[in-house]
């Protein structure tokens, strides 16, 4: 995941400072939910709700900033082109999104209270593996999202890679 992450970070990076923020955002998520997942993977029990916080705080974050930043900014830009094509292929990424989307919010919920903590510790491994899941889907379809919104509306050269890309 984390070398996705890197590709994307160097395919997109650069391109807009919005998507730049939001990338560095899930690079600093990875980072922090590989370490979660290491502390689970070494004792769970001594896992902190601390720890749990702070991963699904971060978790939320970069959820909100996609749907309510990034997410908007993009269907802006293809609006602005003419690019009606861009904007029913994000319709449909956007509704896969949700999944992961509600994925998320459960895993918070999950784990909101310290008795919930306590009660639900024991089932971290396979709710961070099902994170693991979704947030890989999750990420390949916003990096579809940039391609088709965002990239193809850059100079020539950049606009001819996402054609070619968004045909393989």
């Amino acid at each position: 995941m984390l070398e996705d992450c890197k590709s994307a970070l160097e395919r997109w990076g650069g391109v807009h400072q919005l998507i730049d923020r939001w990338l560095d955002g899930r690079r600093e998520l990875l980072v922090n939910f590989v370490e979660l997942k290491e502390a689970c993977d070494a004792e769970l029990e001594a896992v902190s709700k601390e720890r749990i916080d702070a991963f699904s705080e971060l978790l939320m974050d970069y959820i909100s900033a996609g749907h309510f930043e990034v997410y908007p900014q993009l269907r802006e830009e293809a609006h602005a082109f003419g690019d009606d094509q861009a904007l029913v292929i994000a319709d449909r990424l956007l509704e896969r999104l949700e999944m992961s989307t509600e994925l998320v919010l459960a895993f918070d919920g999950e784990y909101e209270s310290p008795g919930r903590v306590r009660q639900n510790i024991a089932r971290l491994p396979a709710w961070l593996e099902r994170l693991a899941r979704g947030l890989t889907e999750r990420f390949s379809l916003e990096d579809q999202l940039i391609s088709r919104l965002h990239a193809a509306h850059a100079p020539d050269a950049a606009r001819e890679e996402a054609e070619v890309q968004s045909r393989v």
